[in-house]
């Protein structure tokens, strides 16, 4: 078949033609595999903020050492929870040169620390001298936040509600507030301690909106609290070699260690299991 002939318009006009599907096919590559690169590199996020830690950000990690049934009871809780969500708390206790912040990316250079609750007020006055900068740097890390605060048992209930509220703004994103009893009270009865805690309860969630969270250790709560507030989200403590720790309750956050090593911190810290994913976690959060 012979070939077809064209004129010189005619020719030009489709090799120009040909020439822009040929760039715009290129473009169009170029902008796919732009957009894989941007999307791989979130994905590697935490893996590339850990390297760079380790590496690149000098700080000169303190040599922290547990005893060896602590470290292979912290191993074996973190090995049986690698589905759930991993942060910790902390409080004036932590110098604020023992954290390096851009180095929190791993924890224990294993789990990855996705929150971080803060103390942020105790009794009827006083309030942590770190939080508010811990606070704030919290959020530029990207940490989902929680604030504290820490129930002085035989002080007054309104006062240490209107203090938590007036040091801590909670925006979208943060937990809610969180409400820290372990103390029992001298000069109180327990039933007027319960009646003074869900006092304390009542105005704060007034206040945001949300349930406060209940933190507290197990025996402590299962011998002063289990009945009370069972419709609140809860915190236990529980450093003992136990599966969970609880037997017989729900929960949703576990503080596991107060011993915990991590990279980042020059001290040692507590750790906390979130009971769920980190999108669960995100919808505890406040709206």
């Amino acid at each position: 078949m012979p070939h077809k002939k064209y004129s010189k318009k005619t020719a030009k006009r489709i090799h120009t033609t040909r020439r822009k599907n040929y760039f715009f096919r290129r473009k169009v590559l170029l902008a796919i595999l732009l957009l894989a690169l941007i999307g791989t590199g979130f994905y590697l996020k935490k893996t590339v903020s850990y390297y760079y830690a380790m590496y690149f950000n000098k700080f000169v990690h303190r040599k922290l050492h547990n005893t060896e049934t602590e470290t292979v009871r912290i191993q074996k809780i973190i090995s049986d929870n690698l589905d759930k969500t991993y942060g910790f708390d902390i409080s004036h206790y932590q110098n604020k040169e023992d954290i390096k912040w851009d180095s929190l990316s791993i924890g224990n250079r294993t789990i990855p620390l996705e929150f971080v609750v803060m103390r942020a007020t105790m009794g009827n006055r006083n309030a942590d001298k770190h939080f508010d900068e811990f606070w704030e740097i919290a959020k530029k890390q990207e940490l989902i936040r929680g604030a504290y605060h820490f129930y002085r048992a035989d002080e007054d209930p309104v006062m240490q509600a209107n203090n938590f509220l007036e040091n801590v703004k909670l925006e979208s994103g943060d937990l809610p507030p969180i409400l820290d009893i372990e103390k029992i009270p001298k000069r109180k009865t327990n039933e007027k301690l319960i009646e003074d805690l869900k006092v304390w309860c009542r105005i704060v969630e007034e206040a945001y909106g949300e349930k406060p969270i209940i933190y507290t250790y197990y025996h402590y709560y299962k011998d002063f609290l289990k009945g009370e507030f069972d419709d609140y989200p809860l915190w236990l403590a529980n450093y003992n070699d136990v599966p969970a720790p609880s037997p017989d309750s729900e929960w949703n956050f576990w503080q596991f260690t107060e011993n915990g090593i991590v990279h980042g911190i020059n001290t040692k810290v507590d750790l906390d299991i979130y009971n769920g994913s980190s999108w669960s976690l995100k919808r505890l959060t406040l709206d």
